[in-house]
């Protein structure tokens, strides 16, 4: 490796101002700034140095999404297996199915989302910006396996420029990016992402062509009062098929085992807050608690316990990877209290008495994005207010 970083560092004097490829500076930057720390600190008006930067922070981010990336991989063979009812594969023939199912959604979000943030880049000047590589596995983790990939292109390509680039990049956006995809593809082809169609195997040796499936809270949405959730085949899942994410979904999302490994990660590393995900999910909790005591036959989503809520769907996901994501979050202590408990009861009050949308964890997250400045403003204020009355005392 040191000897590749003198190779280099030789070449680097071309892409700099007044060399040969002055203008490709930008690519050539976010490459060598990808693999190895800068050399270059600030000279006045920091305290800490340290080889820490933006780049090494998302790589973490992306190491915490791998069990929950990995898995999903794995469970959407599985699925597929199971639903043509040939579950004698073994593992790596499990795995690789899903890995080949998913790779062009990988591919298609990276070569769209970093393409037009290249481009903008060299149009600016600035440094390659490095939010898109947690962005980047995070948007197909979270859209259903049968999304196709034009369709992921033109949301992807919405969401980087008109969420993103337009108010100036990585740490100026109030939105979260990976949500914006999923609400543009949501609102502008709801049969996808609705829930009733989120899982497509491609059928086997029985001669079924496809076979379709309902993600479980898809399937209660429209269900009978009381129903049990239920598999790709109308079996009753357990709570071990649910904590470990054994059911159709969109495949990075399902399993609470994984994201709580993710989770703690982030939380190790300090690059999550522990107050927003807490809140979130004692916010969560109450309102699942409360929607239980009152269940109603109108809405079978509320007869789920708590813990189901908990760990049906994205709400697990959506707080620990999206409502952690320091750009779009409350800044001050108490606003992130304030901003995971608001989570938490909005997204389970969607799910809940929204039958026509089953999942509300997109939706409340990218609600409370719209709130975090206000939110901040008012504690903020708030405590010079206190200070003020206690100097004056």
């Amino acid at each position: 490796m040191k000897g590749l970083k003198q190779r280099i560092d030789k070449i680097k004097p071309q892409f700099e101002k007044g060399g040969r490829f002055e203008k490709l500076h930008s690519v050539f930057d976010g490459f060598y700034t990808f693999l190895y720390t800068p050399n270059e600190t600030s000279k006045s008006g920091v305290h800490i140095h340290d080889g820490n930067d933006s780049k090494r922070t998302m790589i973490t981010v992306v190491i915490a999404l791998l069990p929950c990336c990995l898995f999903g991989m794995w469970n959407v063979g599985y699925e597929h297996y199971k639903a043509i009812g040939q579950l004698d594969h073994n593992l790596l023939e499990t795995f690789f199915y899903g890995l080949f199912a998913v790779l062009p959604q990988i591919l298609t979000a990276y070569i769209v989302g970093l393409g037009i943030e290249f481009v903008v880049a060299q149009m600016r000047g600035h440094e390659i910006q490095e939010g898109f590589l947690v962005s980047g596995i995070l948007i197909p983790m979270i859209c259903p396996i049968d999304t196709p990939c034009w369709m992921l292109a033109i949301a992807v390509a919405f969401a980087v420029i008109f969420a993103k680039e337009v108010f100036g990049g990585t740490g100026y956006n109030f939105l979260n990016v990976a949500l914006v995809t999923r609400a543009f593809l949501f609102f502008s082809y709801p049969s996808k992402m609705s829930g009733d169609n989120v899982f497509v195997s491609l059928g086997g040796a029985q001669g079924v062509d496809a076979y379709s499936g309902a993600t479980p809270l898809g399937q209660l949405a429209a269900a009978e009062p009381g129903t049990a959730v239920t598999d790709i085949l109308g079996n009753p899942l357990s709570f071990t098929d649910i904590f470990f994410g054994l059911y159709p979904g969109s495949w990075g999302e399902t399993s609470t085992f994984c994201i709580l490994i993710g989770a703690l990660i982030l939380l190790f590393t300090g690059i999550a807050s522990w107050r927003i995900m807490g809140s979130a999910l004692v916010g969560g909790f109450l309102m699942s608690l409360l929607a239980n005591g009152c269940a109603s036959d109108l809405y079978p989503v509320s007869f789920l316990s708590p813990i189901e809520q908990l760990c049906l769907g994205g709400f697990m996901f959506a707080i620990v990877f999206m409502a952690t994501d320091p750009v779009t979050a409350c800044r001050t202590n108490t606003g992130k209290y304030i901003y995971g408990f608001l989570i938490g009861v909005i997204a389970i009050l969607i799910r809940c008495y929204n039958t026509g949308y089953p999942e509300g964890a997109m939706l409340a997250v990218l609600l409370m994005n719209c709130f975090a400045p206000l939110i901040d403003y008012c504690v903020v204020n708030s405590n010079v207010r206190k200070r003020l009355r206690r100097a004056q005392n």
